[in-house]
C-alpha cells in the first residue's frame, strides 16, 4: 500500500477505529452542540461511508461509561440501561445506538467498546489526572501552590490506555460483532492521587465546592465479564498500580523547569502567594 495513493488506501481499508470527538465531560457542558456534532454526527458519517463504500469494513466505536450515568451501587454491564447525566454521555449514547442500528439494519460488522476511564501520560493537561500529576511535580520541586480539587470521594474505574487499545483491536477480531463493557473492575482514579502521594512530603491539596462539576455522581463501577468470556481478555493494570510510575519521570523535569523559572524571576502557570491557581474540576 502507498499511503500517498488514495485508491491504494481504499483497497486495503479493512478496519476503522473511531476515537474522534470532544472528550471532556466538563467541557461538554460549555460546548454541548460541538460535543454532540463531533461525536454523534461524526460517527454517523463514518457509518454512512462504510455502508456506501464497502460493507465488509469492520468498525469500532469508542463508547463511554458516561452513557450509564449514576447507577448507584450497581456495577454496570452490557445490559445496564443508559441514563447519561452530561452532554458528553448523551452524545456517546447517541453514537452507540447509531452503531447498533447500522449493525442490525445493514448487517455491518460494527462494535462499541463501552470504555471506563483509561489514563496515559499522553493525556492533555485539562484532564484531572494530568493536572494532578503536573501540580504534584511542581510542588515537589518547590512551588508554594496548592492543588484545588472538587469532590475527593468520587470513585471511578480507571485503567491504563494501552490495555484498552488492545481490547479495541480484539473486539474487531471476533467472529461476530458485539458491544463490550471494558474496565478493570477496580475502584480508584480520583482518590488514588491523594493518600498515595504522601511520600512527596507536602500537604498539596484542598477541596472546594466551586470546583464541582454538576451533576456529579459518586461512583462508576463495571462488570467486564463479556470480554473475558469472548477472548479471555482481562485488564490487569488499574490506577493504583500506574500512578507512581507515571509521576516519577515527571518529577525531575518539573524540578528543572521550576528552578529555571525562579532563576529568571518567572513562575510557570502559577506564582508565589496564589494558592489556588492549579484548579482541577472533576
Amino acid at each position: 500500500m502507498a499511503v500517498v495513493d488514495f485508491r491504494s488506501v481504499l483497497q486495503v481499508l479493512h478496519e476503522v477505529y473511531n476515537l474522534a470527538g470532544q472528550t471532556s465531560v466538563g467541557l461538554s457542558f460549555q460546548q454541548p452542540v460541538e460535543t454532540l456534532e463531533s461525536i454523534a454526527t461524526g460517527t454517523l458519517n463514518l457509518l454512512e461511508a462504510i455502508r456506501f463504500w464497502d460493507r465488509s469494513i469492520r468498525f469500532y466505536n469508542a463508547g463511554s461509561s458516561e452513557c450509564f450515568g449514576d447507577t448507584g451501587a450497581i456495577a454496570a454491564d452490557e445490559n445496564t440501561a443508559f441514563r447519561p447525566r452530561c452532554p458528553y454521555g448523551a452524545a456517546k449514547a447517541t453514537a452507540f445506538w447509531e452503531v447498533t442500528n447500522y449493525r442490525e439494519a445493514y448487517d455491518l460488522f460494527t462494535c462499541s467498546g463501552i470504555l471506563f476511564n483509561h489514563e496515559s501520560p499522553l493525556r492533555p493537561p485539562r484532564f484531572v489526572t494530568q493536572k494532578i500529576v503536573q501540580s504534584a511535580c511542581r510542588i515537589a520541586a518547590g512551588s508554594p501552590e496548592k492543588l484545588t480539587l472538587g469532590k475527593l470521594e468520587i470513585e471511578r474505574d480507571g485503567g491504563l490506555a494501552p490495555e484498552y487499545v488492545e481490547a479495541m483491536y480484539l473486539m474487531l477480531q471476533q467472529d461476530k460483532p458485539a458491544d463490550y463493557v471494558t474496565a478493570t473492575a477496580s475502584k480508584s482514579l480520583c482518590g488514588w492521587s491523594l493518600p498515595r502521594w504522601g511520600w512527596i512530603g507536602k500537604t498539596m491539596w484542598r477541596s472546594i465546592p466551586a470546583c464541582f462539576v454538576p451533576p456529579t455522581f459518586p461512583s462508576a463501577r463495571a462488570i467486564p465479564a463479556k470480554p473475558q468470556c469472548s477472548w479471555g481478555g482481562r485488564l490487569t493494570i488499574n490506577s493504583r498500580m500506574w500512578c507512581k510510575p507515571w509521576l516519577l519521570p515527571s518529577l525531575q523535569n518539573s524540578k528543572v523547569e521550576y528552578e529555571n523559572s525562579v532563576r529568571w524571576g518567572q513562575f510557570l502557570p502559577y506564582s508565589p502567594g496564589v494558592a489556588s491557581i492549579a484548579t482541577v474540576k472533576i
